[in-house]
């Protein structure tokens, strides 16, 4: 990976301390929601009420994403898990609907994992499809929320959402990360739109850009 231009001093020096302040304070404050939600999850989700899964983070170092579980461990007679739309039981789709499912990600937070605000951390397995310009949105930590969650659609492509958190990336500033720490509050808690998992559910898997295919989006000035 290409080493990125220079950050402006936002990033480089008040970014993380904000993060870290930001992540400790949710988990001192919500502290008595973990606890319910977790009670809740042991016995909805029939176990472990916590989901673990490997993603790609800052320089594409794999760090272990922790969320609250949003689908039961259902499986067939063969012992195969169902589908993802029968295991997402109406609890799991309150947590999705409420993002309450991205709360245990204050703990990556902290960590130093992600941040507060960045491109979402996506899997492993897109490592080798992204074409060089995509793969700049690894130059920074990844975030709870982003650009691309509260400026796109589901039906935005993959190539403009990329585009997104590559534009993101070179253009950290504090009033901007504000900016759509709003939105994201505005679009969970005013208009009931979970920010991620609407983008999970209905989201194409990635398979790579094919060539000459390029983004259409276009940062509004």
């Amino acid at each position: 990976m290409k080493q990125h231009k220079p950050f402006g001093s936002f990033e480089r020096y008040f970014k993380r301390p904000l993060d870290f302040i930001c992540g400790m304070v949710a988990v001192v404050v919500f502290c008595w929601l973990y606890i319910i939600l977790i009670i809740f999850g042991f016995v909805l989700m029939r176990g472990n009420p916590f989901f673990v899964q490997e993603r790609l983070g800052k320089n594409e170092k794999i760090f272990k994403l922790i969320k609250f579980r949003s689908m039961d461990n259902r499986r067939d007679k063969a012992g195969n898990l169902l589908p993802d739309n029968i295991r997402l039981n109406k609890y799991g789709r309150l947590l999705r609907k409420t993002s309450l499912d991205e709360l245990p990600q204050a703990f990556n937070i902290i960590k130093g994992d992600m941040s507060v605000i960045g491109p979402r951390p996506l899997l492993v397995k897109y490592r080798d499809l992204y074409n060089e310009e995509q793969r700049k949105r690894h130059a920074v930590r990844p975030g709870l929320s982003g650009y691309a969650q509260v400026n796109g659609r589901n039906a935005v492509s993959w190539e403009d959402k990329f585009a997104m958190d590559v534009w993101y990336v070179n253009h950290i500033t504090f009033k901007g990360d504000l900016k759509i720490l709003f939105q994201t509050i505005r679009k969970v808690f005013i208009k009931q739109e979970g920010i991620n998992s609407a983008i999970s559910e209905t989201m194409e898997e990635f398979k790579g850009t094919p060539e000459g295919v390029v983004s259409t989006w276009r940062a509004e000035r």
